[in-house]
This record gives C-alpha cells, structure tokens and sequence, in this order.
C-alpha cells in the first residue's frame, strides 16, 4: 500500500500502463504465431502480409517504449531471415 498521495498515483499509472503494454506485447505474440503459420503453410502472398504487419507492430511497439528498439530489430530479422529461407526453399 502507498505511504504518500503521490506514491498511490503512481501506482494506478504503472497497473494502466502495465495493462496497456501486456495487450500490446500479446498482440505482438499472436502476430508472430501468425506469421509462424503462415511460413508453414506456404503461401507466399500471405507469408509478406503477414510479415508487413508483424513489422509494423513491432515498430510500433518500440517507438512506445513497450519493447526496446533492438528486440524489435531482432525479432523483424529472425522473421524476415525464416521468410527468405523459406520462400527460396520454394522457389
């Protein structure tokens, strides 16, 4: 429990931004199990879609401050080094 008025605020803040960001990282999540199914299945004009959008919810999130620009960064490599892999595979 806060001692202060200040300290209670600050509280309620941080249990908001807490509930904002998980929402923002679960989406990230989803997106990526997405683009994981997507990579599997081997379409190639759902595999760019739904990178381009787990891309964009990445940048998204780490122009927030919800993730750090380098998880960001890494996760949007991985991603676009699994769909180059693949689609060379099928090409």
């Amino acid at each position: 429990m806060a001692n202060t008025r200040s300290a209670a605020k600050r509280a309620r803040q941080t249990a908001a931004r807490t509930l904002q960001n998980k929402s923002v990282l679960t989406g990230i999540k989803s997106q990526q199990k997405r683009l994981n199914a997507a990579i599997a299945g081997g379409d190639k004009s759902k595999i760019e879609a739904e990178l381009a959008v787990f891309s964009s919810r990445l940048d998204k999130a780490a122009n927030r401050g919800v993730v750090h620009k380098n998880l960001a960064g890494r996760r949007k490599g991985r991603a676009v080094h699994a769909v180059a892999a693949k689609l060379k595979a099928t090409a």
